[in-house]
């Protein structure tokens, strides 16, 4: 899918940059497969704020999405591939053989009419789901579970993807999109094929407008804010703010967060990129 440009007819259309939606065949979303989505505006249940920086935005209904693919041997036709205001990638609605319908993430290529099947015999072709230990090394793939049966929850978004390096006994290796090279077991399912809408990081909103119909408010800066509101606060004039950190004071430019001991430590093989 390619990107647009806007004639800058107005101040909002000079800079942005958004997507053509040629690849998206309908409107109107499945009724048996929307929910509502309500919205917290950053609020706790007492009502206090205890997330920044989130409010207002544009009503959004979500649709329940197909992440575990565990309609096992059952053909499916896509019927169409749709907009998902909750995500970056397109969805694709599928009609199984047996009546159900289900959404899925759509794989970038896939065409409505096409037939995909999940399973440990299906055909390493996209939008077919299989477990890891019967897709072929090479393989692109998306929409990775961590834990069998659990659901995706790796390579997710749009134009990610990871590829099946090696098998190592029960596990197999995997190089993540974050450059990271880990082991999973095989009997985790995977998609074949990259996430759709790749040419989303390409997309500009134009105006802080767009931002706020996202249901993002404005962020302030560390350094703009006093003493007793950030670490980098204070000063006299323009002043830097010192080492970056977060508002509790946690460093930032390298400093790793992750905790030592975690249990999946010994999972992974090469860490990711700095």
């Amino acid at each position: 899918m390619a990107v647009k440009r806007y004639k800058p007819i107005t101040p909002g259309t000079r800079f942005r940059i958004g997507a053509d939606y040629s690849e998206i065949t309908t409107n109107i979303p499945e009724k048996s497969l929307v929910t509502v989505n309500k919205r917290s505006g950053g609020r706790n249940h007492d009502g206090k704020m205890t997330m920044r920086y989130i409010g207002g935005g544009h009503k959004k209904a979500y649709r329940i999405i197909d992440f575990k693919r565990n309609k096992f041997d059952i053909p499916a036709t896509v019927a169409t591939v749709e907009y998902d205001p909750n995500r970056t990638a397109f969805i694709a609605l599928l009609h199984y053989a047996d009546g159900e319908k289900r959404y899925i993430i759509a794989p970038s290529g896939i065409k409505v009419g096409q037939k995909v099947v999940s399973g440990e015999n299906s055909a390493p072709e996209v939008g077919n789901a299989l477990p890891l230990k019967n897709i072929p090394l090479g393989s692109v793939i998306h929409n990775i579970e961590l834990n069998p049966g659990q659901g995706a929850s790796i390579a997710r978004s749009a134009g990610t993807y990871a590829q099946l390096a090696a098998r190592d006994g029960k596990y197999c290796v995997i190089k993540l999109p974050s450059g990271e090279t880990r082991m999973i077991l095989g009997t985790c399912m995977a998609s074949i094929g990259v996430v759709s809408n790749s040419d989303h990081q390409l997309e500009r909103l134009g105006k802080a407008g767009r931002t706020r119909w996202i249901g993002r408010r404005p962020r302030v800066r560390g350094v703009a804010m006093n003493p007793v509101d950030h670490p980098m606060g204070g000063g006299e004039g323009r002043t830097s703010g010192g080492h970056p950190r977060s508002r509790k004071g946690v460093l930032a430019k390298g400093f790793k967060t992750r905790y030592k001991k975690k249990s999946s430590n010994r999972y992974i093989i090469e860490r990711r990129k700095k």
